[in-house]
């Protein structure tokens, strides 16, 4: 049966040609799915990033979502591996998968995601979540010293001009290897763990879904917490600064979570200015100036670095 590609997710056609030709496969791979596994469609199509989920009925009637990821994607590579680990404990349950087709047929989860929920309230529940997910890591995934050791290095390379207040950047590059060496047992780690990505299942129990899975240190969780939803921090119905705001979020994560304060804070500074020295990145590789949103996203970077040591 044919299936609707989202105009969102073929916009990332822009991305390139191992986009586009994932994008041109991607209706067949799907048909083809839906037919072997047999499901059945009952709603439209939806989206992520790098995904297309479609909401479907199994042979039994039961629902379930059909995930296909782009197959450039590295970070999400093990996604099923990490969610098969996790057995349903703190994360949605896997399945079935095809890692061939980067294909996953996920438990259904009706929501909602935390995006409207109280952001401290928020934070105790995903610091509660952390202790199921934290586990011991599988071989297979790759470690999040990997990636950091390379992220530090790109952040040295873009030298002294940029706009980032210069003791952050050597801060995070002085930080990051002394955390990288002093690393206990790895556990799996999410990546990516945030408001969207923690949904309700229909008894109401908060599950992870879209883990970007590693191997390493639990205190590199907490730093997306932080700079999703920042903007409410300063409406209408903030209380307080920014600054208080981002501290009870960050308190909220390491106590329910049992996590190290220091190591925690440390963390998220080496992660926010990591952060912003890649948006520096793209502008360079792409040789144009930072563009408005851009300079904010760096202004956000750094108050959540500064706000955590205040």
């Amino acid at each position: 049966m044919p299936v609707t590609i989202p105009p969102g997710l073929l916009a990332q056609r822009a991305l390139g040609e191992d986009w586009s030709g994932w994008l041109d496969r991607l209706p067949r791979v799907a048909a083809d799915l839906l037919e072997e596994w047999r499901l059945t469609p009952v709603a439209l199509p939806l989206h992520g990033f790098c995904s297309l989920v479609l909401p479907v009925t199994d042979a039994d009637g039961t629902g379930a979502a059909l995930k296909i990821t782009f197959d450039g994607d590295e970070e999400s590579l093990h996604e099923g591996l990490a969610l098969q680990h996790w057995g349903g404990r703190g994360a949605v349950r896997l399945l079935r998968a095809d890692p061939r087709r980067r294909a996953l047929l996920l438990g259904w989860l009706p929501g909602p995601d935390m995006g409207d929920v109280w952001d401290v309230e928020a934070c105790e529940v995903v610091g509660g979540l952390y202790d199921r997910l934290h586990v011991p890591a599988m071989p297979q995934l790759a470690t999040v010293a990997s990636y950091v050791e390379r992220w530090l290095r790109d952040l040295d390379e873009l030298g002294r001009d940029v706009p980032i207040p210069r003791r952050y950047v050597e801060q995070a590059l002085a930080l990051g290897p002394d955390l990288l060496a002093d690393a206990a047992a790895p556990v799996v780690v999410h990546g990516d763990l945030h408001y969207a990505n923690v949904m309700a299942d229909d008894a109401g129990e908060w599950l992870a879904i879209d883990p970007k899975p590693m191997a390493g240190d639990p205190h590199y969780e907490p730093a997306p917490m932080l700079w999703n939803r920042m903007e409410e921090l300063s409406g209408p119905g903030a209380v307080g600064s920014v600054r208080d705001g981002l501290r009870r979020r960050f308190h909220a994560l390491v106590d329910a979570g049992g996590l190290d304060e220091a190591r925690a804070r440390d963390w998220v500074v080496v992660r926010m200015v990591v952060n912003a020295g890649w948006t520096v990145q793209d502008a360079r590789a792409d040789r144009r100036r930072l563009t408005a949103e851009e300079q904010d996203w760096i202004t956000r970077c750094v108050a959540i670095t500064k706000a955590v040591q205040d």
